[in-house]
Order: C-alpha cells, then sequence, then structure tokens
C-alpha cells in the first residue's frame, strides 16, 4: 500500500477516482525498470516515449473539450492522474507545462485559431511547452519583467532573457510573459503574453546543470526574434490578468506536496521490515503523514474551486508554501533517521536521499520563492 492510499479524507468524485486503478496499473508496468532514485524526479523527468503514450490513452488534455482533441472530462480525473504519475515516479516532465497550463491558457484566452492548431497536438503527446516567467532580476517579481516585444506592422519583434525556464531545451514553445508597451517601472500596465517557437532564428537556449547533475533549468535568449501577430495570446497590455490566473494551477496541484513521496515510501517499505523497524520512525511516518493528509485535502479543495471557475490566488500560494516546506522537511528527517542508526541501510535508498536532498532546495524557489508567497498570503488574511 502506498502513502497516497492512506491520504483519501477528500472525496474525489467516484467516476473520476474510478481512473485510478487503471492508471496505477499502467504506470507499474511502465516504470518498473526504472531504480527510485531515478523515479524520484518524476515531473522533472522526461521521456517522449511515455508522453505520446499517455497522448494515446487520452490522458494527456483529459479535461480539454473533446472538439480540440481533449477527453472532455472533470478536472478532477487530471488530478488522480498526476498524484499516480507523482506517486508511481514517472517521468512525465516533456508534456507536463502543456498539460498543467498551456493548453488551459490557450483554451481560455486563446483565439479560436490557436485553439485548433495548438490544443490537438499537445493532446496527443506531440507539442511540448515552456514557461517564460523569471528573468535575471526578476524572480517571483514578475512585474518587473523587462525582456520587450515591440509591436511592428509584422507583428512584435522579441529582444530579452528568461531563466530558471524549465525543459526548454526540450521543448517546441514557450509561453512568455514580455512587455509590448511602457517601461519596467509601470509594473502590471503593458504586459502581454506570447507563444514563441524556439526554433526560430535568434532563439538560443542554454541548460543550466544543478547541484544533483540534472539540467532541466534552462536560460533563453532573444535576440530580434520576428513573431508574427498571431502569437499573441489574449489581448495586448492584459499579461498580469492572465498569468497570475495561470499560476493558480502551477501552484496548487500534487507536485506541491509530493515531490518527496518516492523517497518516503521508498522508506516506508524499509522501515515495515525488521531491519529498518523502530519507535522514532514510527513517530516520523506519523507526522509526516498528519501533515500530508491536510494538505491533500487543501490541494483537492482549490482543485475545486478552480473547476468552477474562480482564481483562488491565495489559497493556492498558501498550498505551494506550506506543500514545499512538507517536502523539504522528508529528506531532512529521513536523512536524520538513517544516519542515527546502527545497522546498514540499503544502497538504493541512500542513493534516492541523495537525489531528493540535493534537489529539494529548488522546491520553494519553483512556483514562487517563500517570501514572496508569504508576503501575498499575509495580503490576503488581511496581516499587512
Amino acid at each position: 500500500m502506498s502513502v497516497l492510499d492512506t491520504l483519501k479524507l477528500t472525496r474525489i468524485p467516484e467516476e473520476d477516482e474510478a481512473l485510478r486503478t487503471e492508471v496505477r496499473a499502467f504506470l507499474a508496468d511502465a516504470v518498473r525498470d526504472l531504480p527510485k532514485h531515478v523515479r524520484a524526479r518524476s515531473w522533472g523527468g522526461y521521456s517522449t516515449e511515455l508522453s505520446r503514450e499517455l497522448g494515446r490513452k487520452g490522458w494527456i488534455g483529459i479535461t480539454l473539450p473533446k472538439e480540440y482533441g481533449g477527453g472532455g472530462r472533470s478536472a478532477f480525473a487530471r488530478y488522480v492522474l498526476v498524484e499516480e504519475y507523482l506517486n508511481s515516479g514517472a517521468p512525465v516532465g516533456s508534456h507536463w507545462i502543456a498539460d498543467r497550463q498551456s493548453a488551459p491558457l490557450i483554451l481560455k484566452y486563446g483565439t479560436e485559431a490557436q485553439k485548433r492548431f495548438y490544443i490537438p497536438t499537445v493532446c496527443r503527446g506531440e507539442a511540448f511547452f515552456c514557461i517564460g516567467m523569471s528573468e535575471p532580476g526578476a524572480g517571483s517579481d514578475l512585474a518587473s519583467v523587462k525582456t520587450r516585444a515591440v509591436p511592428d506592422e509584422q507583428g512584435f519583434v522579441l529582444n530579452g532573457q528568461k531563466i530558471w525556464t524549465t525543459n526548454a531545451h526540450h521543448c517546441h514553445y514557450m509561453i512568455a510573459l514580455v512587455r509590448t508597451s511602457g517601461s519596467p517601472e509601470d509594473r502590471h500596465k503593458g504586459l502581454s503574453q506570447l507563444i514563441v517557437d524556439l526554433t526560430l532564428p535568434g532563439v538560443t537556449v542554454r541548460p543550466i546543470r544543478d547541484l544533483s547533475g540534472d539540467s532541466h533549468f534552462c536560460e533563453v535568449f532573444f535576440d530580434d526574434v520576428r513573431l508574427a501577430a498571431d502569437a499573441l495570446i489574449g489581448a495586448e497590455g492584459q499579461g498580469w490578468e492572465q498569468v497570475t490566473a495561470e499560476l493558480a494551477f502551477e501552484r496548487s496541484g500534487p507536485e506541491r506536496l509530493f515531490s518527496s513521496i518516492v523517497l518516503f515510501d521508498q522508506w516506508l517499505d524499509w522501515v515495515r521490515t525488521p531491519a529498518g523497524r523502530s519507535d522514532s520512525a514510527q513517530r516520523l511516518a506519523g507526522k509526516v503523514l498528519t501533515q500530508l493528509a491536510p494538505l491533500r485535502a487543501m490541494s483537492v479543495s482549490v482543485q475545486e474551486k478552480l473547476t468552477r471557475g474562480e482564481s483562488p490566488i491565495v489559497e493556492a500560494a498558501l498550498v505551494k508554501e506550506l506543500g514545499t516546506t512538507l517536502e523539504q522537511f522528508i529528506p531532512a528527517a529521513i536523512a536524520d533517521d538513517l544516519f542515527a542508526r546502527d545497522e546498514d541501510v540499503p544502497v538504493e535508498l541512500l542513493m534516492t536521499l541523495k537525489y531528493v536532498t540535493e534537489a529539494s532546495p529548488s522546491f520553494s524557489l519553483r512556483g514562487g520563492t517563500r517570501d514572496i508567497l508569504r508576503g501575498m498570503i499575509a495580503r490576503g488574511l488581511g496581516l499587512r
């Protein structure tokens, strides 16, 4: 039994919950030959083959309308899929952003031509997107972005730089938040979102190798990149409204709770054996589970608000902040448990611990830094 099976305090509709058995069985076979320390990457992992197979099964774009190639199902169906992806450690990073944010954003704000061109290829697992928000000097403070797209008679000319762009070196497109008028001092005014084909002349992508040895973060440079007028998503100058709505999808899902779940499950499997059993491990397991359960309930409740068309920005920020705090606690606490023992610890468990420990500092950075989110939460609660 996995940790996920112990956390079902908040009810997901039965027709969506029924999807779990089939998905779990498929993923168990798909990741059978992947060692746990590789599975621990999950939504940071990358497999175009798996993404296309999931597309063929109808599990990408499952919430999008059938007329655009989607599944036409509830957002809770996708929630079940995501939980199972993370729980199994499936390498789903290739289509992750396109499914979670890019296609829903195009559906909400895009033209009919954009919807018919981009969304079906996303649903088939053939078009991968990255997010162009953060810049040097403009991380969580997105309103200060300087990358500029100057309108002209042919469309736009794009110049600037994005950073911390996940999997840009593997992606076909970026949805970039850029300034189409005014200056950074204008803050929210003059920002727009554009779809950038990353194969265009003038686009340079440079992967950034991190402490764990991964290179999923990238720098992306734009040097006089010419974009057609139909690269604009939504209305020019309304990018801030669009991007804040988009971030609710990014900040509240299971990926803000379960980034350490493969490690935690692997550790639990060991502490259930005579060699790994201890009173301190039992207390630690209880401490983690009693935090995970209400956090999952919060995450599901935010999902319910999103299905009603609401924009729960503060609630999503709260899930992300509390969830990533727990995600970072798990590897630190497991390390303390393992290194306080006299008995031998399985090597594969130590390999997974090493990866998650090295990756965990990024958990509170991606999707908005801790300090910025705490400020948002404080304002939302009327505390500042």
